[in-house]
């Protein structure tokens, strides 16, 4: 259920892959990884900036650096090459205790981080609070991009959207190319308008603002659309000035855009393993990072915790972060087995990078979590 308390929460910050068949027609290259075979996503996942067009985020000036710690007496070749992870970083008060890498990447690589990325686009939404460039998350989003009047989006505020709880009608299944998640990217918008708005605009109203939960990649895209109306700058230069820089990210990154040239917010940003644990670090931290602080600190509190309730689940949502029931620990999640786990009681991070051979797996997704249970406990 959705926890009527998240609008007053918020105002507490004080801040005003499926098989050729079920497809028919062709898709861009940014959806064409869905039907691509596992051995070829194994491969190219870490070269989607030279398959797809991105924005180039330079590497910060100073890079936070990443002690060693003790090292972990704790095996996990049989679970990386179960799950076909890239990547494995745990990262404890710090300091770094295990990294391993499998599928031949390399500490230099980039990998797409699929919806990890909608993490990064809420933190640049605190980062827009913080500046004055968006007053209040609960300004309407039509305050901010008026061509969505008179839909699915009247009276419905940022921090809807934030949380997936606008009440538009979207279908988010990456087995059907039919769903709005597929027909999203192939739908021709009017030359004088953005595409994300173009799409969104024409969707109809299921439930009120803020009385369901649905996910949805395409308001993901519209925060971004609103963030960079908001500050007139684009998402990927944004991000360097707000996160990239002042993280210590010791890498460049890339960001996907779309036809239109605009960066996805709801997807793929592609950076380097040990990047993503900075990312991790970032949120475990409030954003108190070596380089100032991003954002407000109770931006990071809010947009993390419990927001959503999910019956029958362990899991929950925030304002583009999951959340574990317990409510005391979080994640950044993208599909074929992306996440970065944050556990605060610990001060710990764990990222995982991979390639299952489907977009999501419950078994795949259990099998995860029990190995963190096994880790931490060997922490």
């Amino acid at each position: 259920m959705i926890r009527r308390c998240f609008l007053a929460s918020l105002i507490a910050l004080g801040l005003s892959g499926p098989t050729a068949a079920q497809t028919a027609s062709p898709l861009p290259a940014d959806l064409q990884v869905l039907f691509w075979p596992a051995e070829r996503r194994e491969q190219d996942l870490r070269r989607m900036p030279e398959l797809i067009p991105h924005a180039r985020i330079e590497p910060s000036p100073t890079p936070r650096v990443l002690p060693e710690g003790a090292a972990l007496d704790f095996d996990p070749t049989a679970f990386m090459d179960s799950q076909r992870v890239s990547g494995l970083l745990v990262i404890q008060d710090g300091q770094v205790r295990m990294e391993r890498y499998g599928l031949g990447l390399t500490p230099q690589d980039h990998w797409d981080s699929f919806s990890m990325t909608k993490s990064l686009t809420s933190t640049l939404v605190g980062a827009a609070l913080e500046d004055g460039a968006i007053r209040s998350p609960y300004d309407l989003v039509t305050d901010y991009i008026p061509e969505l009047a008179g839909g699915a989006y009247d009276g419905v505020q940022i921090a809807h959207v934030l949380t997936m709880t606008s009440g538009a009608r979207w279908s988010e299944d990456y087995t059907d190319a039919r769903s709005d998640v597929a027909r999203f990217y192939l739908t021709p918008p009017p030359a004088d308008m953005d595409a994300t708005v173009a799409y969104l605009r024409g969707l109809p109203r299921e439930h009120p603002p803020g009385e369901r939960w649905h996910y949805n990649t395409g308001e993901t895209n519209l925060i971004g659309v609103l963030v960079a109306r908001a500050t007139g700058r684009p998402l990927a230069e944004y991000l360097k000035e707000k996160v990239w820089d002042p993280a210590g990210m010791e890498a460049p990154a890339f960001w996907m855009l779309d036809a239109q040239g605009k960066e996805a917010g709801g997807c793929c940003v592609s950076a380097t393993l040990r990047d993503w644990g900075r990312v991790g670090l970032m949120a475990l931290e409030r954003g108190t990072v070596p380089g100032g602080q991003i954002a407000d600190r109770r931006w990071f509190e809010r947009a993390t915790a419990q927001m959503v309730d999910f019956p029958d689940s362990d899991r929950g949502y925030g304002a583009q972060w999951w959340t574990r029931a317990d409510g005391t620990q979080f994640e950044a999640s993208g599909i074929f087995g992306q996440m970065i786990h944050v556990d605060p009681a610990r001060n710990l991070v764990v990222v995982f990078l991979s390639a299952w051979p489907e977009a999501t797996s419950r078994a795949r997704s259990d099998e995860r979590q029990a190995f963190l249970r096994e880790l931490k406990a060997a922490l």
